[in-house]
């Protein structure tokens, strides 16, 4: 527990050094903590790693914004959530705390800028995706930059025991090392006991210095409402009309479902727009920006909506379908009531919704056929080999996360170690001429740019340069044509692009017995299916549960409600009926009819089973992907049967 435990600012006391409490109210207007922000920020000031579990909405940001301007050194924020940056550093800047971000969304010029500021001392505060790890430009760069917090947000996507466990977030650990952070922070909303001791265990934090504050929210009541497809609509609008406008979210699983609620909405005159990730990015920021200033307004979204948003006056949250996990749940209703006002969220429960659900589940699991060819391409690779994720996913039809999942497990368990990723392509546009670059530089260095910029190939107004065959011939290493390349962009004499991440790896040992090893893989896998299925009968469970639901939800995330809390389904109005029995469509012979036709026309795109199924039900794949065929009528055109089902009457 002594990684991040070494450089003590304060001693630890009781109550709050007096400079935090003046911070509070200087920069963030407040006279006092919130519930648990104040035993987070006791132990950073005091050189402690800390966690953080709060309920959404609850003041996470402020656990590492007002640390950030305690320390000397740069807080470094980890966060899979864009709107999250720009809302935050915008709230910064307002305050006149130095904040900016680093994300695709970034021209070359605002790179250059943000880098420079970080280099002179000038910002608190970098927000960063975890892919931004994968920039091997970045990498070298931090290691140079003293970061005094590694402040990491969602944390709970580092155990496979939650709902959104994501591969990437399992080296953070190791990069906060690698980048000598002083301390680490590790935040979320939706950890359950389990989740929260794989936390501490990733992150070396004592669990002494865990806050959580459960997830009891007075202000907010929860209905769950049984419904029948055929009756959703007419419910939906019926409590619109009843209730009085206010900002609302409508969550949906698919986005045809958004465009289509929304439009119901509209032709009732609501006002309504719909939002998901299928939307054209600049259409996405305009609707988050609208919903943002109105005070009626109604976004009819997928989960894609309300990940950072920071608005605290939304009054409703409706689960137009069901969410696949208490977790999702949690983290969707938690947007509502952020201002401390009385918010109602209600689930209209339709069965019909599971089988879609379900199908999202069962269509991610990869074969066992898949996983033999994706080890047996690892395994055939030279001992020091580099791999592109993406034609990995399509030589093995395994989609791409699933494929970072497994290159995890194979680290994680003594076969592979993973190198710096690295671009394989790196394009500039010169922005002065060979001569004029050449002037600024004497002797050895003049001479190696020289031969580097020899080695470029002009296509159009780029030129591109293969790093790797440059420094093979000019016998230099890699990553001084790397930084040469950086300090060129840097310096504005040339414009700089890198394109195709590849992931190297060293092979540290060979499967002893392949079967074996493609076995205990796709037992992971199934494994992951299976949680993903419970944590879908959760939901199940507490739409018929007669007794108080929040506490029921309260028990779940680790902090137990010891009474009812009277403003949930349960206790204002015990239901009288639970979740309708499933009316599952059966295979018809139309059905079977079109899964044969499509079978025998999809022959030479998709030979396999699995990805004939998977397409039917709308599952995209890379193989569904690389053949093009989203666009194709009969892809979804199954989609209310149950993946199984369709699998099953495939020959």
């Amino acid at each position: 527990m002594e990684r991040w435990n070494r450089r003590p600012e304060f001693s630890k006391n009781s109550t709050m050094p007096y400079d935090a409490r003046q911070l509070l109210k200087q920069y963030f207007a407040f006279d006092q903590f919130r519930d648990g922000q104040q035993a987070v920020i006791e132990n950073l000031l005091a050189g402690h790693s800390a966690a953080a579990v709060f309920s959404t909405g609850g003041g996470k940001s402020l656990c590492y914004q007002l640390p950030a301007l305690a320390f000397d050194g740069l807080t470094l924020v980890v966060s899979p959530l864009i709107a999250l940056m720009k809302d935050q550093i915008d709230a910064l800047a307002a305050r006149g705390i130095a904040a900016r971000r680093l994300d695709s969304t970034l021209s070359a010029d605002d790179y250059r800028q943000v880098m420079d500021d970080i280099s002179a001392g000038r910002l608190k505060l970098l927000y960063v995706a975890p892919e931004r790890f994968n920039n091997e430009r970045f990498r070298q760069q931090m290691q140079r930059i003293r970061i005094s917090l590694f402040a990491v947000d969602e944390a709970h996507c580092i155990s496979e025991w939650g709902h959104n466990f994501r591969p990437d977030y399992l080296k953070l650990a190791t990069f906060a090392e690698q980048f000598h952070a002083e301390r680490i922070l590790a935040l979320t909303a939706t950890a359950t006991p389990p989740v929260l001791l794989d936390m501490c265990r990733v992150f070396q934090i004592d669990e002494a210095c865990a806050t959580c504050t459960g997830f009891y929210r007075s202000n907010l009541t929860l209905l769950m409402t049984p419904v029948t497809a055929d009756d959703r609509d007419r419910e939906l609008i019926s409590r619109l009309q009843e209730r009085p406008a206010g900002p609302t979210i409508v969550y949906v699983t698919l986005q045809k479902t958004a465009r289509e609620v929304a439009d119901k909405l509209t032709a009732a005159d609501f006002s309504a727009k719909p939002y998901h990730a299928g939307l054209k990015p600049d259409v996405r920021e305009s609707v988050q920006d609208w919903f943002l200033e109105s005070d009626h307004g109604i976004v009819v979204a997928t989960i894609a909506f309300g990940m950072g948003v920071d608005k605290s006056n939304i009054h409703y949250v409706y689960h137009y379908n069901m969410p696949k996990s208490l977790e999702n749940y949690s983290q969707e209703i938690g947007r509502a009531g952020r201002d401390g006002a009385p918010a109602t969220c209600e689930v209209l429960a339709c069965s019909e919704d599971l089988t879609v659900l379900e199908n999202f589940v069962l269509g991610d699991t990869p074969t066992r056929d898949s996983v033999d060819r994706f080890v047996r391409e690892i395994f055939s690779q030279d001992e020091e080999f580099d791999v592109s994720y993406n034609d990995l996913a399509r030589s093995s039809d395994i989609r791409i996360l699933v494929i970072r999942t497994l290159m995890t497990y194979l680290e994680l368990e003594g076969y592979l170690a993973g190198g710096t990723p690295f671009y394989s392509g790196y394009q500039f546009k010169p922005l002065m001429s060979s001569a004029e670059i050449l002037a600024k530089f004497e002797g050895e260095r003049r001479e190696f740019l020289r031969s580097m910029l020899a080695e470029s190939k002009k296509k159009q107004t780029w030129f591109y340069i293969d790093v790797d065959a440059a420094a093979r011939k000019l016998q230099q290493p890699r990553d001084r044509f790397v930084r040469a390349l950086d300090y060129l962009g840097n310096q504005e004499m040339l414009e700089l692009k890198v394109t195709g991440v590849r992931n190297r790896y060293r092979r540290l040992r060979v499967p002893e017995d392949h079967d074996a090893l493609v076995d205990h893989l796709y037992d992971q896998g199934m494994q992951r299916e299976r949680r993903e299925l419970d944590r879908l009968n959760q939901v199940i469970r507490l739409v018929d549960l007669r007794e108080c639901q929040v506490a029921h939800l309260c028990h779940h995330f680790g902090k137990p409600l010891d009474r009812s809390c009277g403003h949930c389904s349960s206790c204002l109005d015990p239901p009288t009926r639970g979740l309708d029995k499933r009316a599952i469509a059966s295979l018809a012979d139309e059905a079977a009819e079109r899964i044969r036709k499509a079978q025998t026309e999809l022959q030479d795109q998709l030979p396999d089973r699995v990805q004939l199924a998977r397409f039917l039900c709308g599952l995209s794949s890379p193989a569904i992907s690389k053949a093009r065929l989203q666009s194709d009528p009969r892809f979804g055109s199954l989609e209310e049967l149950p993946f199984q089902a369709v699998l099953d009457a495939i020959p």
